[in-house]
């Protein structure tokens, strides 16, 4: 009597030699793979789950093997599954390279881009010049994604990165858009209650509105001056992880606040908002960041030149 033969052995007996993976299968397989499950990945392919689980079958019958592990709860890759991977991002990756030579993508981009920032400065300044970008290449399909968190580009499968400060990654490439600072500042009527700061030292003694974003240190503000860069430990009485809420608490007088001189500098010229320790601030650059993989990527060229250029037009 025989044995049975195990799955992989009868995805191989069954596999066609003559054909190939689609291209937009190995792309439903990685976005499966990133989002952890069909549905994740069929919402952001903006397909049916159902369908989004025959190109798999589909791709594992043309490949004769298992690629993924599936339960109720999770999917994992098999061996042969992280194999495909592999080859599929070197593949997709080669396709877009071979589109961008072959066609003029600098001068009239086409094609997917997927955007990330952070949720202040891109709801106010990444989002507005999204849209611009959207009417200079009609042809491009933008998705921006707005997180308060670090976010792993590669892992997550975003082809471009806008982020404040100069904090980069650096197995990733960073192109500045437009110079940036931020800077002290409080109400009025907090200044007349509380005083006006001289020194650093005196900013320990005042209420100061804290803001934990993305990875930075809570309560340490790191401010160059004309001795170069000084650390300050500060505090107060209120704090938040949303930028936006710590700046209605500055116009209502509840302390000092450190912020973008893009965000405030409306508010400093009309007198709600008056800045202190003029001689202190802090570097906020904008940078675009992109994978390496992506830097001879025309149709990215030409967005962040596009960014570029947006932003340096509003530049301070």
């Amino acid at each position: 009597m025989l044995a049975a033969r195990p799955a992989s052995a009868r995805f191989a007996m069954s596999r066609n030699k003559d054909a190939l993976p689609l291209p937009e299968d190995l792309r439903v397989l990685l976005t499966v793979i990133r989002k952890n499950g069909f549905a994740a990945a069929a919402d952001e392919l903006g397909l049916s789950p159902a369908y989004v689980s025959k190109r798999i079958q589909i791709l594992e019958s043309t490949l004769g093997t298992r690629l993924l592990h599936r339960t109720s709860r999770r999917i994992s890759l098999t061996e042969d599954g992280e194999r495909v991977q592999r080859w599929a991002l070197r593949i997709l990756d080669d396709f877009q390279q071979l589109h961008d030579e072959l066609s003029d993508a600098h001068a009239s981009p086409r094609g997917r881009l997927h955007i990330c920032s952070s949720f202040g400065f891109g709801r106010n300044h990444v989002a507005p010049a999204v849209s611009l970008l959207a009417e200079r290449y009609p042809q491009l399909e933008i998705r921006l994604d707005l997180f308060d968190r670090v976010v792993d580009i590669i892992e997550e499968g975003f082809d471009l990165e806008i982020r404040v400060g100069d904090d980069l990654p650096g197995q990733h490439i960073g192109r500045r858009l437009v110079s940036n600072r931020r800077v002290l500042c409080a109400a009025p009527a907090y200044l007349q209650r509380r005083g006006t700061p001289q020194t650093l030292e005196d900013l320990q003694a005042h209420d100061c509105l804290v803001i934990k974003e993305r990875d930075n240190a809570f309560g340490i503000w790191n401010l160059q001056g004309d001795n170069g860069v000084e650390d300050v430990r500060v505090s107060g009485p209120l704090s938040s992880n949303n930028g936006e809420i710590v700046l209605q608490w500055a116009l209502d007088g509840r302390g000092i606040l450190l912020r973008s001189l893009w965000d405030v500098k409306p508010l400093l010229e009309q007198g709600r908002l008056v800045q202190v320790l003029d001689g202190y601030s802090q570097s906020a650059n904008v940078w675009a960041v992109y994978p390496t993989r992506l830097a001879h990527s025309g149709k990215l060229r030409a967005c962040v030149e596009f960014l570029q250029e947006h932003f340096k037009s509003l530049s301070l």
